[in-house]
């Protein structure tokens, strides 16, 4: 089989928050409480979906990792800490000529360091299709399987492996 060009890249994020560890004492073992931030997408005359902050590898940026910075800054005026690779999808793109070549998504699961929604920027803000709604949902099987997340892969992905993503972030790991 013929290799396929490499004609769109993504970074995305697997962003988890310990809400609940907000007290004095709070600590190690709120993991349980981890919860999953996502963008419900609703564009007009569609079923809204939801997916995971991120977007394409610009010729700006340094590296995937610092596309992933970028996206998450412009799309949640957010900072995340703990990047760790975590699924790679490819898909055969769908647009025009570039249809002959394959977009590959790029999956990290990070902890938020910091959010502020008033600090949204870029095109999805300035000139928005629809609606971006940021959410939170239970970092559970059953969280997860409550909206549509997409791509179907990643919803396989963590249904398949919501352990092994929560021990990406294992203090051990660093």
């Amino acid at each position: 089989m013929t290799e396929r060009p490499v004609v769109k890249r993504t970074a995305r994020a697997i962003l988890l928050d310990s809400a609940a560890e907000t007290g004095p004492g709070a600590g190690g073992g709120a993991d349980d409480a981890l919860e999953m931030i996502l963008i419900k997408r609703t564009k007009p005359g569609e079923a809204p979906y939801w997916i995971t902050p991120g977007g394409g590898v610009e010729p700006e940026d340094g590296t995937v990792v610092d596309a992933l910075h970028r996206e998450v800054d412009e799309e949640l005026g957010a900072k995340v800490t703990d990047v760790v690779p975590a699924f790679v999808d490819t898909v055969t793109h769908p647009e025009g000529a570039a249809a002959r070549g394959v977009k590959v998504q790029h999956f990290f699961v990070c902890r938020l360091a910091s959010m502020d929604l008033s600090q949204r920027h870029g095109p999805e803000v300035d000139e928005p299709c629809g609606t971006y709604d940021v959410v939170r949902v239970p970092f559970t099987r059953a969280g997860i399987a409550s909206v549509e997340v997409v791509p179907p892969s990643l919803r396989a992905y963590l249904d398949a492996n919501i352990e092994g993503v929560r021990s990406l972030l294992a203090a051990d790991l660093s």
